[in-house]
């Protein structure tokens, strides 16, 4: 905005007192675009020379101004407009912006349909990597009347200015500062044109969950912007339940010394997976001394932020000596979509080599041009006034009241947040947020001098191999399933998937708890008097740990005082708390323990049972009787009858085997029923429906008769057990005691989730225990029953004949070796312990230890063998829908032949009524008792014989 021009007039000394100096009245009238300060000051000039000018035509110096000035009909735009750059010209990212800020610069000026006749002028200040520098520089920009600052680069001076920009509403559009705690609702006048470090670390955490890997060491400068960007790094890994084990952090401008010392003690960590970020000179020098380290051979994953990427995008010619150090590295790089004017920036400046960074600060530009431009159309005056809260402290010097606030800042930041085009990044519009739209990045893989893409990442799709422009014409899709990445070139020339992580090769020895215990010794305990340790679970767990492809080592601990079995769940939080690096032995996988660490895959199975005293089921003069239920012998005799009913009644009128007096048909029905049981039946069916429903029921009987036998061969041939106790639910029902294993989870089972009173519940430690309160018995201070682990139970049956399982095992789970959270070496010895089952190994380790032969000839589970109504009721359906079907078209049949017949007789009658309804009645019954004859006889003999026959009914 130029100031405006300044008349002064001479008066007359008569009008004035003449011992005061002259006077000159003034008055001010602005400038037309175009006119300079100069001007004013040789009109000022003019004035003060001719003294004895008393007044000057206005009018006619007002028309000569006005008419030479430059023609304008929006006279609210100022002809230049002043911004601010604030970066490091001599940096990575400062080199290529001042070169992409310049072109936009020349750019917007070209172009006629942007600021129309504004000019836009960049004033550039070098921060020179200096805090304070770069502090002071921002200051003196808000001395010169800047209306917005295109940076500054550094996420640490952009904490800063950021709070200067807020007090003097001075827009940031900052194109490299990426700290994501860089908040709009903390900082509202710093927008952010490049995209934020958050999406960055959601793409490698991201990409760390797609080779699931779970954990990742973070090497970082320990400033703003790698410290905040590690913590959202951290945030979106536990989002995927994946964590940083380590974070390295280097001080800004670390030397060679320092960065050996970290990167030595990197090394003798668990983890290979280690995302670097950094800026290019100490990201460089890291990759540097991790080759000489032998940190980038086969094993190691690195993953570089996008610092990197624009390190070698904008070196011209890396030298092979750099690049070698980095070979296999994962990279990032801000995603900008291939377009015309893209191509054409690039083509026109690539003698610089323009990355991403320096495409944004392009953007950066017209986003300011395209926010002035509305700006002014919409009535925006620049115009700055004084800060009432700036003044300097008594002595001060900092003339601090030089700077002063933009009134217009609040409306230009408006539209700045309201632009909306598409620059040589992509779409530039900003969300609710204040961030970019679309933010995405391209997933790299250096090999040889080159960086090849395997892939592409963006918060639309997460990872896939297509880029985000195809995918943003399709639904959204975040599914696992989905993503892909081309097959990547690891450090050591591979391409097979690192594991991510090793035993720290740092002379550690795991601390591995085992339980001490005092019975069952079979399965795990140390030898009296000596530290070893032996048994089933240590066997299986050596032979697992010698199948690892790396060496473990380790020493056991035992836990528990020898005198009572230990408590499991102690042990089990003694891992959890540090004390212990791992568990082994017999440690059930149940819920409360899978919440709080991690189990290998079980390497036997298990489950609660009940054990109970049996005795000998001896035969007896009704054991006949065993093989059916109740309910069985009921059904079965109930459909003979109805079975033998139904074939009398569909064989009455037409099989003289059927018919005869009432006495001699009822005995008819019942040995016609019961011999088809036999299959002994004389009688003949003569009717298709007759014939088709015995069929059906022989079929039925056979099936019966085969399961009787079987089942009775069964119950007289072999020795039979039989308890009091049937299985859990009768156990739960009662209330006698229970008892169970010391240290075990079986009483937290069956207080907590069976609801049993602890009351019942006795606790025992040998198997002596288990057999001496089993035989007892409740009623003598005993136990009704037993509830254990099967593994317990089966190696207590092998000694111990007088006792079974009874019931089934109402439980499922297996036993396992517990390790921390997220432990690399529980996936590792899962797959080892898989290896021992497939190859044979795991049982073997079983027979040696657990096999025993003193019962094993001896049936342990007792189960009911008797059959019951629902293992046969399928058949019965079947014969009964038969019967009821036959019965139906049996009876439309005679009703049927009936009407035909009968009311030709009966036309002369004149009875009305009651008995009218009776007699028709006992004509139809009389039909259907008559006989009717199946031979060739003439239909008029037929009708006279079933007459005959129906009045002389036998009865």
């Amino acid at each position: 905005m130029q100031p405006p021009l300044l008349f002064a007039f001479p008066v007359s000394r008569a009008t004035t007192d003449p011992k005061l100096p002259p006077f000159y009245p003034t008055f001010s009238l602005p400038l037309p675009l175009g006119f300079t300060n100069s001007l004013t000051l040789d009109l000022l000039c003019f004035c003060r020379s001719n003294r004895s000018v008393v007044f000057v035509s206005i009018g006619l110096l007002l028309q000569v101004i006005y008419s030479s000035a430059p023609s304008d009909k929006n006279y609210t735009r100022p002809y230049v407009v002043n911004i601010g750059a604030l970066f490091t010209f001599n940096s990575t990212i400062g080199r290529v912006a001042k070169v992409a800020i310049d072109a936009a610069i020349d750019d917007v000026n070209n172009d006629s349909g942007v600021l129309r006749g504004t000019k836009l002028v960049v004033q550039v200040q070098d921060t020179s990597c200096n805090g304070f520098i770069g502090i002071a520089e921002a200051l003196q920009f808000m001395e010169r009347d800047i209306v917005a600052i295109i940076g500054p680069q550094s996420s640490v001076l952009a904490h800063v200015i950021s709070h200067v920009a807020n007090e003097l509403k001075v827009p940031l559009l900052a194109f490299a500062a990426t700290d994501p705690t860089l908040s709009s609702l903390e900082y509202p006048y710093f927008v952010r044109t490049t995209q934020s470090d958050l999406f960055q670390m959601a793409a490698i955490a991201e990409l760390v969950d797609y080779y699931q890997w779970r954990q990742a060491i973070a090497i970082f400068i320990d400033d703003d912007y790698g410290r905040n960007g590690i913590d959202s790094l951290n945030d979106k890994l536990a989002e995927r339940q994946c964590t940083i084990s380590y974070k390295a952090a280097m001080r800004p401008g670390a030397t060679k010394s320092d960065i050996t010392g970290l990167l030595a003690k990197v090394a003798s960590m668990e983890s290979r997976i280690i995302v670097l970020h950094a800026n290019p000179d100490s990201g460089v020098m890291v990759f540097s001394v991790a080759k000489f380290l032998g940190m980038m051979s086969q094993g190691y994953v690195w993953i570089a932020t996008d610092w990197l990427s624009s390190f070698l995008d904008s070196t011209p010619y890396a030298e092979p000596s750099i690049t070698d150090t980095m070979q296999g590295v994962l990279a990032l790089r801000q995603h900008t979509p291939n377009s015309k004017r893209k191509s054409a920036l690039l083509s026109k400046w690539k003698s610089f080599r323009l990355n991403s960074y320096a495409l944004y600060a392009y953007d950066a530009v017209w986003t300011i041009a395209y926010a002035l431009d509305s700006f002014f159309s919409s009535g925006g005056n620049v115009s700055f006034s004084n800060d009432p809260n700036l003044h300097d402290a008594d002595g001060g010097n900092l003339h601090l009241e030089a700077m002063s606030v933009f009134n217009g800042g609040q409306f230009l930041l408006d539209q700045i947040h309201n632009v909306d085009f598409v620059g040589v990044t992509g779409p530039i519009h900003f969300d609710s947020q204040g961030y970019l739209i679309h933010p995405a990045y391209d997933i790299l893989n250096i090999i040889g001098t080159g960086l090849r893409t395997v892939g592409y990442w963006s918060n639309y799709s997460g990872l896939s191999v297509s880029s985000p422009e195809l995918l943003y014409m399709k639904p959204p899709n975040r599914s696992a399933a989905n993503e892909e990445l081309h097959t990547v070139i690891w450090p050591g020339e591979t391409a097979t998937k690192p594991r991510g992580w090793v035993f720290p090769n740092n002379g550690k020895e795991l601390r591995i708890g085992v339980p001490n215990r005092v019975s069952y010794r079979e399965f795990i305990s140390e030898a009296p008097g000596s530290d070893v340790v032996k048994g089933y679970c240590v066997d299986v767990f050596v032979a697992a740990i010698s199948l690892l492809p790396y060496p473990v080592l380790y020493k056991f601990i035992p836990f528990g005082d020898g005198r009572d079995n230990p408590n499991y769940t102690d042990l089990v939080a003694k891992v959890v708390s540090g004390e212990l690096d791992a568990a082994i032995g017999d440690i059930a996988i149940v819920t409360n323990r899978t919440r709080i660490v991690d189990f290998t895959q079980p390497y036997i199975e298990s489950g609660l049972v009940v054990l109970a005293p049996v005795k000998r089921l001896n035969s007896n003069a009704w054991a006949f009787l065993q093989p059916f239920t109740v309910r069985m012998w009921c059904i079965t005799g109930l459909f003979l009858l109805v079975v033998g009913s139904v074939i009398w009644i569909l064989e009455h009128r037409i099989n003289d085997e059927f018919r005869g007096p009432p006495k001699k048909q009822l005995i008819t029905i019942f040995w016609f029923s019961f011999s088809t049981l036999f299959f002994s039946h004389k009688e003949n069916t003569v009717s298709t429906l007759g014939r088709a429903v015995l069929i059906i029921w022989l079929f039925v009987v056979l099936i019966i008769q085969s399961s009787y036998t079987a089942n009775l061969t069964s119950l007289l041939t072999m020795q039979q057990l039989t308890s009091p106790i049937k299985g859990l639910d009768s156990l739960i029902s009662s209330d006698e005691p229970i008892g169970f294993q010391v240290g075990s989870f079986t009483e937290y089972y069956l207080v907590e989730d069976l609801g049993i009173s602890r009351s019942r519940l006795k606790a025992f430690n040998t198997p002596e225990e288990y057999a001496m309160a089993l035989e007892l018995g409740p009623n003598n201070g005993g136990v009704a029953a037993v509830v254990d682990e099967r593994p317990y139970i089966k190696l207590f049956l092998s000694t111990h004949c007088k006792f079974a399982i009874v019931g089934s095992e109402f439980t499922k789970s297996g036993w396992g070796f517990a390790f921390p959270r997220d432990s690399p070496l529980a996936v590792d010895l899962s797959t080892a312990i898989l290896t021992l089952s497939e190859n044979g190994d795991l049982q073997r380790i079983h027979d040696k230890w657990l096999t025993r032969t003193s019962c094993s000839s001896q049936s342990t589970d007792i189960e009911s063998n008797r059959l019951h109504l629902s293992s046969f009721l399928g058949l019965f359906l079947i014969c009964g829908v038969a019967c009821v079907l036959a019965i139906l078209i049996y009876f439309l049949t005679v009703l049927r032949k009936f009407l035909k017949h009968v009311p030709v007789e009966n036309a002369d009658s004149s009875s009305r009524g009651s008995s009218q309804s009776v007699r028709s009645l006992q004509s139809f019954l009389s039909f259907v008792n008559s006989m009717e004859e199946v031979n060739n006889r003439s239909k008029g003999k037929q009708t006279q014989e079933g007459s005959r026959n129906g009045t002389d009914i036998e009865s």
